[in-house]
């Protein structure tokens, strides 16, 4: 067993991490949902591109796993700057989450509980409840209008933006935590005059306490997706003219996890699973050396177990074979 800031690193089905979070610092994350299962076959998502689309929630694993889970990985109280529930898929399509976020909010409160979430399923009052006693909602809008907002999320059929907004807006209404709200930019989709103008139309109606710009950063699934130069995000950020609007950075935040003096492949292989990173990155969630990762990765690579591609920041490694890695579940 190895330890990070006190938490274990052995593998488990449902928890990862801890991974350094571009917007969240030390993040260990809570994934209740299979691999791709999700309301969206985002052109610019890390994991792929999604076979099959859904907005039926249901009880993907038996939540006592899950809950039995949680209290190992936190049982000596380990530092964290957020719970994440993320992942390879939707949350809220999960209908363990509020029963989880319940547990995790009376056993250790004294932790805060971040969901990331796509905000498609805010239509439905039950999701709003269940999301309640999060410390931070972070929902996803990129733009206003249906034509553009098929073109970027390929959604399931029946989802209509408006409705969304307005699942947001009702959200916000009955939220006592923090609402963040991430606006990915698009270059060419969704920064036009036209488009900025609904977007503040509506970030104006939900009225978050942050809105986070945010651009491709790593590999995604389809390959004519661009990053925003940080001109145009500074742009966007001033047509919005918006207190409260922040520019998420590309570095990670500056803390830095305990050096392990044992093997770290299954963390870097449960850390590539969920997410594609470079060496930079797994320097930065393992501390370990650039030369140790290397020779990590390298043997990983040879065995067939992770393959690597040229993206925006260099090379991002990822892993094969999604369904197969230490007992994770598809």
């Amino acid at each position: 067993m190895q330890r990070n800031h006190g938490v274990s690193l052995t593998t488990h089905k449902h928890i990862f991490g801890p991974v350094l979070s571009r917007r969240l610092g030390l993040s260990l994350g809570i994934d209740l949902i299979p691999f791709k299962t999700c309301s969206y076959n985002c052109v610019y998502c890390e994991c792929g591109s999604s076979p099959d689309l859904t907005i039926i929630r249901q009880e993907f694993f038996p939540v006592e796993q899950v809950i039995s889970e949680v209290r190992d990985v936190l049982a000596s109280r380990p530092h964290l700057d957020s719970i994440t529930f993320a992942g390879s898929g939707e949350p809220t399509l999960s209908r363990s989450l509020g029963q989880v976020i319940t547990f995790i909010k009376r056993e250790y409160p004294e932790y805060t509980l971040s969901v990331l979430t796509n905000g498609s399923l805010m239509t439905d009052q039950g999701v709003r409840d269940e999301l309640t006693p999060a410390d931070r909602v972070i929902p996803t809008l990129t733009t206003a209008s249906q034509e553009t907002f098929e073109r970027i999320h390929h959604p399931h059929s029946s989802l209509s933006i408006e409705a969304i907004i307005t699942g947001m807006v009702q959200f916000r209404k009955m939220y006592a935590g923090a609402l963040w709200l991430e606006v990915f930019v698009i270059p060419g989709l969704n920064t036009s005059a036209a488009e900025l103008a609904g977007l503040k139309w509506a970030i104006e109606r939900i009225d978050p306490d942050r809105v986070q710009l945010n651009t491709l950063d790593r590999p995604p699934a389809e390959d004519w997706v661009q990053a925003a130069s940080d001109a145009e995000l500074e742009r966007v950020s001033a047509v919005l003219g918006r207190s409260g609007v922040e520019i998420v950075g590309r570095d990670h935040p500056g803390c830095r996890a305990e050096k392990t003096k044992t093997n770290v492949s299954d963390l870097i292989q449960a850390t590539l699973y969920r997410r594609p990173s470079t060496l930079e990155d797994l320097v930065r969630t393992t501390s370990l050396s650039t030369g140790e990762l290397a020779d990590i990765l390298g043997v990983l690579e040879e065995k067939g177990t992770i393959t690597s591609q040229k993206g925006t920041r260099g090379i991002f490694y990822s892993i094969c074979q999604k369904n197969s890695i230490n007992g994770i579940p598809e």
